[in-house]
């Protein structure tokens, strides 16, 4: 058996460089594990639903994962080249037993790995069910089937989804925007071609044609540099505002018409208002980095605002013990809830915010004006030779503040506040600070990163 990178089984996913890291007799392995993993847990599972983004070393990992999944005696519904989005709405509201998403998110183009869930798109991931499926590869014992699998195609996913999610959406009215989109080459461009047949715009497509290369630039919006050729685009085209998703097509980032990146935090409470005003007093669920307006925010519609840990699955999971009806991450992930799932739906979120912006009838950076009242340092990345010791150094040091230990360590005071926590996918320490001005918030970021980089 060849030896396998274990630091490819991730907190959210398996995610490696291939092939190097991950390869196709890995991916076979994975799916022979996660095929038993999921028997184990139903044993009358039948139809698993695998999906693939346009990286160029997705479809020979895909064909081993299929065959490693009909080993088991699973079908697999193939649902094709689709987002992440498209994936987890097949799986959910076809009510089919589970699925794999072939994606790398975001990261460069020599990555690629795989995104799990159950039925209803419930996210697998590191404490509910990675490092099970870790251990049954490296145990190199699987479920045992007298009969393979069938592959069935599964075509139009994209637009059932399309369909079911803007059906309860009033639409009427909504104005004819000039938008810019950069689709990184990636996987929003099938979702926002479709949308957008369904909605008035005149859409400037940036980078549209599916190329797992990535020509372009990175397909991760997170990444500013990222941003700038979408932002003179606006500019220069005087559009309205600007549009970028990642690269699976999970996350969004939104630009003004001046070419300033909406913060999240922001972006995220515009969103719950909008929920809280069809669903009165229900809870929201956010991740713990901060972005206090959003508090703010959810709060002053009547809704029950609840802190997550970071982390997609983390906060799908907090989301359904708590009956949330949304939720929104500060790296660009928004969850709805629906009765086929909760998780990312961006199709109803671009819908959602045209009709906010229509009924607000107001320049983009004019509207969003009043929310930008606290001033955030950005999230900071550190090399540390040991996390819970530098951690456990920040405590001490702040021990007089209110100290939070969901995610991390979170210290508030009264003017300013900040969260420092070790990644869940790379080898830093993440520092995230806020306050009521400028000047405290850059005093306050160099005071602590000096402390971090002290040996």
């Amino acid at each position: 058996m060849a030896i396998i990178d274990e630091t490819i089984f991730k907190a959210y996913d398996i995610r490696g460089i291939y092939p190097s890291q991950l390869d196709e007799y890995l991916a076979y392995k994975i799916g022979r594990a996660y095929g038993t993993f999921i028997l184990k847990e139903n044993s009358k599972a039948k139809n698993i639903v695998i999906g693939s983004d346009m990286r160029l070393s997705s479809p020979a990992l895909k064909k081993e994962l299929v065959k490693g999944i009909t080993d088991c005696g699973l079908n697999v519904i193939d649902v094709g080249l689709v987002s992440t989005p498209t994936f987890y709405f097949a799986v959910g509201h076809y009510d089919y037993d589970g699925g794999i998403q072939v994606s790398a998110s975001h990261n460069p183009k020599e990555y690629n790995g795989f995104k799990m869930v159950r039925e209803k798109s419930l996210p697998i991931s590191k404490n509910t069910g990675i490092n099970e499926i870790k251990n049954i590869i490296l145990s190199n014992i699987f479920f045992a089937s007298d009969k393979k699998g069938k592959i069935i195609a599964k075509e139009n996913a994209l637009k059932d989804l399309v369909k079911e999610q803007l059906a309860g959406i009033d639409l009427s009215g909504i104005k004819k925007f000039k938008i810019a989109i950069d689709a990184s080459n990636a996987m929003s461009a099938l979702d926002m071609s479709e949308l957008f047949k369904k909605l008035p715009a005149d859409l400037i497509k940036i980078n549209f044609n599916l190329d797992g290369s990535f020509p372009s630039h990175e397909a991760d919006p997170l990444k500013e540099e990222n941003l700038e050729f979408l932002k003179n685009k606006v500019i220069e085209s005087k559009a309205d505002f600007g549009i970028a998703p990642d690269g699976d097509g999970d996350r969004y980032f939104f630009v003004d018409e001046k070419g300033n990146t909406l913060r999240q935090e922001i972006l995220r409470g515009i969103m719950a208002q909008i929920e809280l005003a069809e669903y009165p007093g229900a809870t929201v669920c956010y991740d713990i980095r901060p972005g206090r307006i959003t508090k703010d925010m959810i709060e002053k519609a009547g809704g029950k605002a609840v802190v997550t840990p970071v982390g997609h699955s983390l906060i799908k999971e907090v989301m359904v013990a708590n009956g949330a009806i949304f939720g929104g991450e500060s790296s660009g992930h928004y969850f709805y809830k629906r009765d086929y799932g909760t998780f990312e739906m961006p199709i109803i979120q671009v819908a959602k915010f045209l009709k906010f912006l229509t009924d607000k009838n107001k320049a983009f950076s004019e509207i969003i004006k009043p929310y930008q009242k606290y001033f955030h340092s950005g999230e900071i990345n550190f090399k540390a030779k040991s996390v819970p010791e530098k951690l456990e150094e920040i405590e001490n040091i702040y021990s007089d503040g209110k100290i939070i230990k969901l995610d991390g360590i979170t210290v508030e005071y009264p003017d300013w506040w900040f969260n420092i926590r070790g990644s869940n996918t790379e080898t830093v320490i993440r520092l995230n600070l806020e306050s009521k001005s400028a000047e405290l918030t850059r005093e306050k970021a160099r005071e602590i990163s000096e402390i971090i980089n002290k040996n």
